[in-house]
């Protein structure tokens, strides 16, 4: 293999990577204050891209005002799926809320398909299309913003986890909610959060892709699947190893795509599942439970 298609393979593979590392976020964000997998996070990415058409083409305000818009609709489409379908049945059993979760996905992908069709959608390049040669390689400059967004949301992330008052409440919630509780933190309130938190992300994993993979009603499912396949590969409940999942599962599906067949590319998100569960269940960045006897 040549410099030249190594770094091709590398780039696409960072492209991608990020917006499952943003989806990986989204999951583990819900699983730390919660400690159910929320299916529903690929939907929250397809929503992102999708609204950005939408308020592109009927309001007309200009890329970022639409890419703003559908951030802050997707996000409050988060909260009133924790008001209206978490909340109310929030002592049920984890596996009940998991099953409440994949009906929700499976109401807001047949809603959006109601509305908007089974169409495919593009919005604009963030700075145009005009390809980046660097080495030999051909690098599309969406791909640098989708990999410089990413890192910021990242950034942004760890500060608010580790440096506010209300991030290191989230993170007392997860580790004991009753506790917390008597500290006088809400849990609710911290609940409502993560899942407009992980709205937020997902939102921008979804405006951020959708210039250069394009979007309809069900692309959520796949990179939903994805972003699961990279919080497992990471290590579940650790937010930069989810991130650092993204990356490592993208750069192996573009890899494998360029090196094997192009018709695998999917099936590896779910090779690395069963091998990470099978292997190392923690992951590779996450630490064995231990229990006390």
């Amino acid at each position: 293999m040549d410099l030249a298609s190594l770094l091709q393979f590398l780039a696409s593979g960072l492209t991608v990577g990020s917006t499952y590392g943003l989806a990986a976020l989204g999951f583990t964000i819900i699983f730390n204050t919660t400690g159910i997998i929320n299916f529903a996070q690929g939907e929250f990415v397809m929503l992102g891209g999708i609204l950005a058409v939408v308020f592109m083409h009927w309001l007309d305000p200009g890329l970022p005002a639409a890419i703003l818009l559908a951030v802050v609709a997707t996000t409050l489409v988060g909260l009133l799926m924790e008001r209206l379908t978490i909340r109310p049945v929030r002592n049920a059993s984890a596996i009940n809320l998991i099953i409440v979760t994949i009906g929700v996905s499976i109401t807001i992908r047949g809603l959006v398909m109601l509305f908007w069709g089974k169409d495919t959608y593009v919005l604009p390049a963030f700075s145009g299309m005009a390809p980046i040669h660097l080495l030999g390689a051909t690098i599309i400059p969406q791909s640098l913003w989708i990999l410089g967004i990413a890192v910021v949301v990242l950034a942004l992330l760890k500060g608010f986890f580790s440096r506010t008052i209300f991030g290191r409440a989230m993170l007392a919630c997860s580790f004991e909610p009753r506790a917390a509780r008597l500290v006088g933190i809400s849990v609710e309130r911290m609940v409502m959060a993560s899942f407009m938190l992980s709205a937020f992300v997902g939102a921008v994993g979804g405006v951020i892709l959708t210039p250069l993979t394009m979007t309809s009603y069900d692309v959520g499912v796949l990179l939903g699947m994805k972003g699961f396949a990279a919080c497992i590969l990471g290590g579940l409940g650790n937010p930069f190893g989810a991130a650092a999942g993204g990356l490592i599962l993208g750069i192996l599906e573009a890899f494998g795509a360029g090196l094997v067949s192009s018709a695998y590319k999917d099936a590896i998100a779910f090779v690395v599942i069963l091998g990470i569960l099978l292997w190392k269940p923690s992951g590779l960045f996450g630490v064995p439970d231990t229990e006390r006897v």
